[in-house]
């Protein structure tokens, strides 16, 4: 099931651990948007804990709860990857990467262990984080006239809009975010609208 048109998400980075038996656990949190800047996130964290003996994470992006990924790092399957996922996915979060790093402390953990310690690591990482809720937003490219430009900003005043890019070149061409619940309205008052409607063209984009 999809979301409605808000979601759920951490502000910023933050950090957590979880300590067992000499193993030591540290969770790292992060909002995301995309797959390219989560490998950039894993990467970077490998380089900078290089001896540790295991780099887990779990992600979940877009506000489709089906788009995730989680990964154990050789650890046992289904004894990181899966328990960081569960950390968040009881948050309802989404847009958001969770990496625990473990150093090996010397004493095996066992399977109900391992998955305490990695969501526990997951959990405190959260826990420190600011959750915020974000609204699903459409993009919307309007073409219109140039002698239009009072019209179209007239219109944009109606609803809570962002623009995005704007050009004043023949014709103009305006990019506007809106809230996802909103954006019919934005383009009912377009098609009815009694010089828009002719003289003006637009294009949901996302």
């Amino acid at each position: 099931m999809l979301f409605d048109d808000t979601f759920n998400t951490i502000e910023a980075a933050s950090e957590g651990q979880f300590r067992d038996r000499g193993s030591k656990f540290l969770g790292f949190a992060f909002p995301v948007k995309t797959e390219v800047v989560i490998k950039e996130i894993i990467h970077r964290l490998k380089k900078e804990h290089p001896q540790a003996n295991h780099h887990c994470y779990a992600f979940r992006l877009t506000p489709d709860p089906s788009v995730y990924r989680a990964s154990d790092d050789r650890e046992p399957s289904g004894t990181a990857g899966k328990p960081i996922l569960g950390a968040i996915q009881s948050l309802q979060l989404t847009n958001v990467l969770v990496v625990v790093v473990r150093y090996f402390g010397g004493s095996l953990l066992g399977v109900p262990g391992l998955i305490a310690a990695y969501k526990g690591a997951a959990q405190d990482a959260l826990q420190n984080a600011n959750i915020i809720m974000l609204t699903i937003n459409e993009g919307i490219e309007i073409n219109f006239p140039y002698e239009s430009i009072n019209d179209v900003y007239s219109l944009l005043k109606s609803e809570p809009t962002q623009i995005i890019s704007q050009s004043y070149e023949n014709p103009c061409v305006i990019t506007i975010e809106i809230r996802k619940s909103r954006s019919q309205q934005l383009i009912e008052k377009l098609k009815y609208h009694s010089t828009l409607a002719i003289l003006a063209t637009w294009k949901i984009l996302y």
